[in-house]
């Protein structure tokens, strides 16, 4: 799986996960099994369109308050994520120390453009973000651990059942997470 990675990053010219526009179609990697990488489009369309509401992002309470499980999830891999810090927009890098892999769950549904071309879309499950770090925004990524990956992929359990074990499961990697200011450089994806 690395080296897919790595080859998705080389054929990406190194550059870092975007959500994806209707002119730049910058697919990004993402894993919908354990062994299943695919490239979606971050974001989602609806009717052959961009989606007119907020899509990139998806809060994980939104999620818990559903009655039956989840529909499709996948896994987003990177090794930091930016935020900006409100209210003067300074840029912020977020990533485990030595920016480790980490894994970001998603919410998946199809989609398709205007031209007809399907796409698997996602968005980003968000959670409130860790106490040390909620002073650069107050929200951040639900973090999937490689030992909870398969459950976070595959489980039917109901949503707010699934949701709080994935919040208890990305508890140890969300307290290790640092931040630094814009002037920081950022490293490869892979």
């Amino acid at each position: 799986m690395i080296d897919a990675l790595r080859t998705w990053s080389a054929s990406n010219d190194g550059k870092t996960l975007l959500p994806t526009g209707i002119k730049a179609r910058n697919l990004n990697p993402i894993f919908t099994g354990l062994s299943t990488l695919t490239l979606g489009w971050w974001g989602y369309l609806v009717d052959g369109a961009k989606a007119r509401f907020p899509s990139i992002n998806t809060k994980s309470e939104r999620l818990a308050a559903g009655k039956g499980p989840i529909g499709s999830r996948a896994i987003v891999p990177a090794s930091y994520w930016r935020e900006f810090q409100k209210p003067n927009k300074a840029l912020h890098h977020l990533s485990l120390p030595g920016n480790d892999l980490l894994g970001l769950a998603a919410v998946t549904r199809r989609g398709r453009t205007a031209d007809g071309q399907e796409y698997t879309c996602y968005s980003l499950v968000m959670q409130p973000a860790a106490d040390h770090i909620s002073g650069i925004h107050d929200r951040m990524p639900l973090l999937i651990p490689a030992g909870f990956a398969e459950e976070w992929l595959t489980s039917m359990a109901p949503a707010g059942q699934l949701i709080d074990a994935a919040r208890g499961a990305s508890q140890p990697l969300a307290t290790e997470i640092i931040g630094t200011g814009q002037g920081a450089a950022a490293e490869p994806l892979f």
